[in-house]
C-alpha cells in the first residue's frame, strides 16, 4: 500500500475530532439563543394565530383590514421614516465634523455624544415635555424675545415627537457613520479632484459610496429603534398618535386580548426585520 492510502483513514478521525469540538462549543450559545429569543418568538406568534377555538387569523385581519389600525401602523412607518431621515440631514455633516475635529475639541464632542446615552429614555422624554410645555423653556425664551407674545402649543403635536425622536436616537446615526468617516484617506478626494473632478463629483462618486456602510448601518439601528418606540410617543404626544407600540400595550395591559397584541407585536418584528435584512444586503460589497 501506498503511503496516501495508510495516511487517509488516519485524517478523518482529526476531523471529525475538529468538527465534535467546534460544536461543542457553539451548541450552548446555541441553546441560550433558540432558548431565550427564538423560543419566545415563536410563543408570540402561536398566541397570534391560535385562540381557543383553534388556529384563526382573526387578529391579522382585525389588524391590517382595519382603516383605523393601517393608520396606527402607518403612524408607526412614519414616525421611523421621518426620524430616520432628519436625523440622517443632521448627523452626516456632524459625523464630519466630528472626524475632523482635533484634540480637546474632539474629545468634548464625544462626551456630548455619548453622555446622553446615559441617560434612560424616559427621562429625556420628560425633559422634552419640560421644555415644550406652554411654561417651559422654550415658550419663556421666545415671548422674553418678543417673538411670540402669547405661549405657543408644543408638547402633544407631531412636531414635538419627531423633535423629541430625533434627539433621543440621534446618536445612533452619528456613531455608525463617524466610525466609517475617520477611516477615510484624505488621498482619495485628491487624487479625484487631481483627475478634474469637481467637489460634487468627488462627493457623489468618491465620498458617499465610501460612507454608505456607516450610512446604512445608522439607518437600520434608528428606524428599528423609532418605529418600535413606545415612551417617546406615549409621553411626547399621547393619544393623539397611536403606534404599534402603544397598541401592544393597550392590547395587553388595557383591553386583555394578548392574542391581538401578539399579531401586532409579530408585524412590528416583521418591519423590523425587514429593515435590518435590507440594510444586510446593501451593505454587502458587490463582487
Amino acid at each position: 500500500m501506498t503511503e496516501a492510502a495508510l495516511a487517509a483513514p488516519v485524517a478523518a478521525p482529526s476531523v471529525d475530532r475538529e468538527r465534535l469540538a467546534a460544536i461543542g462549543f457553539v451548541l450552548p450559545s446555541f441553546v441560550i439563543i433558540a432558548g431565550v429569543f427564538a423560543l419566545p418568538l415563536v410563543l408570540l406568534l402561536g398566541v397570534s394565530i391560535v385562540d381557543a377555538n383553534g388556529l384563526t387569523f382573526a387578529n391579522y385581519k382585525r389588524l391590517l383590514g382595519t382603516p383605523y389600525y393601517l393608520g396606527v401602523v402607518w403612524n408607526s412607518l412614519r414616525l421611523g421614516l421621518l426620524t430616520t431621515l432628519i436625523a440622517f440631514l443632521i448627523s452626516y455633516p456632524a459625523a464630519f465634523a466630528l472626524a475632523r475635529a482635533r484634540g480637546a475639541l474632539r474629545s468634548v464632542l464625544l462626551a456630548t455624544l455619548f453622555l446622553p446615552l446615559a441617560a434612560s429614555v424616559i427621562v429625556k422624554a420628560f425633559a422634552w415635555t419640560i421644555l415644550l410645555r406652554s411654561d417651559g423653556i422654550v415658550n419663556e425664551t421666545l415671548m422674553a424675545l418678543g417673538i411670540i407674545e402669547d405661549p405657543i402649543r408644543m408638547i402633544f403635536t407631531e412636531t414635538a415627537l419627531i423633535v423629541g425622536a430625533v434627539n433621543i436616537f440621534l446618536p445612533f446615526m452619528i456613531l455608525p457613520i463617524y466610525a466609517i468617516v475617520a477611516q477615510l484617506d484624505s488621498r482619495y478626494a485628491e487624487a479625484a479632484a487631481t483627475l478634474g473632478a469637481s467637489p460634487v463629483v468627488t462627493f457623489v462618486r468618491v465620498i458617499l459610496p465610501l460612507t454608505l456602510p456607516g450610512i446604512i448601518a445608522g439607518v437600520a439601528l434608528v428606524f428599528s429603534l423609532s418605529v418600535s418606540a413606545y415612551v417617546v410617543p406615549t409621553l411626547l404626544i399621547g393619544e393623539k398618535y397611536p403606534t404599534l407600540a402603544t397598541a401592544i400595550a393597550k392590547a395587553y395591559l388595557l383591553a386583555r386580548e394578548p392574542g391581538f397584541g401578539a399579531a401586532a407585536g409579530v408585524v412590528l418584528l416583521a418591519i423590523a426585520i425587514a429593515i435590518v435584512t435590507l440594510s444586510a444586503r446593501l451593505s454587502q460589497e458587490p463582487k
